[in-house]
């Protein structure tokens, strides 16, 4: 048996990317083989093992066969005598179809090499199209090296189009999609992703909510962009330069969605999109499956971004009503995600993309402002239960009313 590196490492390793996971093919071996000198199977689908010592993947030559629908619906086999060729000629993109002999030499039999010196993204044959996961992938790979340059080949952006239209899509699993978006919003640039996905036809039928959002105008005085997906696209950026978690990027690209269904009588104008949005992002991560962690930070700021902007000139109520809400208060660690957020939003419009945020930077001073009071000396006056919470909370006020100013 031979044992090569395969996919991503050999592919950040030619490209000088950082890469800290890496995958192994198998091509002569049978399972039988690799158990008996140590390696632990998991995966139900096709034989893939972990390395008695270092627990990478291990995973045997296989080639592959559509049987039906969906991300699943493949037929594998892993006979002793597929070649490396075979396996790696059913791989979604030349860049991923390269592997590294023991001794380091490279085996390119599908071009990647020169695809990734030319930064493009190329499927590596007309088997691409039986997987509808493989637009979400190529979009990813697009996120990830926006920032080298990298384009998607015309003959393969005419294949995630057709796979797009071809109702495929709608058969992969909530919880693949909701995998690759959460990688891809943890990529360099999500907004290249969304921008990907909307540009074959995927973003209407995964993300609905969100592909509405293109054509719908705001108000110019607030967003010389007009156009809300736009807005969306550059609050992305925003979000990126700001923050790694993806949560805080899934909020941002969530926090307008009611937007989309605003009556076209009112427009520009945009009222109760906040509550709107909630529903709606409720939907979404209903449907996708999304962690619970994602789903309060994302209805936090699509309820409360407008508030945030507001922030240092609210009624004191009104912005401890404001902390509650989003939980702050109970813990503490909640409010800078949701601050970074909201100035994501601020500075994702055209002209605004370098203004400081004031309003978050108030709000989080407030805040630590309010976080000095101790309870204690409250205890010490004998108040408990309700006379105890309302004798903070009207401490609260009165640091939060001090605090406050003045509307211009």
């Amino acid at each position: 048996m031979k044992v090569y590196l395969v996919g991503g490492a050999v592919r950040d390793k030619l490209l000088g990317y950082p890469f800290h996971e890496r995958d192994w093919v198998v091509v002569g071996a049978t399972p039988e083989m690799l158990l008996q000198q140590g390696y632990r199977p998991v995966g139900s689908d096709f034989p893939v093992f972990l390395h008695p010592q270092t627990g990478e993947e291990y995973a045997l030559a296989r080639t592959e066969r559509k049987s039906g629908v969906g991300y699943k619906g493949f037929l594998f086999c892993t006979d002793q005598s597929v070649t490396l060729e075979e396996d790696l000629s059913r791989r979604d993109l030349t860049i991923n179809a390269m592997a590294e002999d023991t001794d380091g030499t490279l085996i390119d039999p599908y071009g990647g090499r020169q695809d990734l010196e030319n930064r493009v993204l190329r499927h590596v044959s007309d088997a691409f199209v039986e997987d509808p996961l493989r637009v979400l992938r190529v979009a990813r790979f697009a996120a990830r090296y926006a920032h080298f340059g990298f384009s998607i080949a015309p003959e393969t952006q005419a294949l995630m189009e057709t796979l797009s239209q071809s109702g495929e899509l709608q058969h992969l699993t909530p919880e693949r999609v909701w995998v690759e978006t959460e990688r891809a919003l943890g990529e360099r640039s999500p907004r290249t992703y969304i921008e990907v996905l909307r540009g074959c036809g995927a973003l209407q039928v995964l993300l609905p909510e969100v592909d509405r959002l293109f054509g719908v105008p705001q108000r110019a005085d607030y967003h010389p962009e007009v156009d809300t997906g736009l807005h969306i696209l550059m609050s992305l950026n925003q979000a990126a330069a700001l923050d790694t978690d993806p949560a805080v990027r899934f909020a941002v690209l969530m926090h307008d969605l009611g937007k989309g269904i605003t009556p076209t009588d009112i427009l520009p104008r945009h009222i109760g999109h906040e509550e709107n949005g909630v529903r709606l992002v409720n939907g979404v991560c209903d449907r996708l499956k999304v962690p619970n962690r994602f789903r309060e930070l994302a209805i936090a700021v699509t309820r409360h971004h407008l508030h945030c902007h507001k922030a240092p000139h609210l009624r004191a109520s009104t912005t401890l009503r404001l902390l509650k809400e989003i939980g702050a208060l109970r813990q503490p660690e909640k409010l800078t995600p949701f601050v970074r957020c909201c100035e994501a939003d601020a500075r994702g419009r055209l002209g605004f993309e370098s203004k400081p945020y004031r309003s978050g930077q108030w709000l989080q001073q407030a805040f630590k402002a309010i976080q000095s009071i101790e309870n204690r000396e409250f205890i010490d006056l004998g108040l408990t239960g309700k006379q105890l919470g309302e004798a903070i909370d009207q401490r609260r006020l009165d640091i939060l009313n001090s605090l406050r100013e003045p509307c211009h």
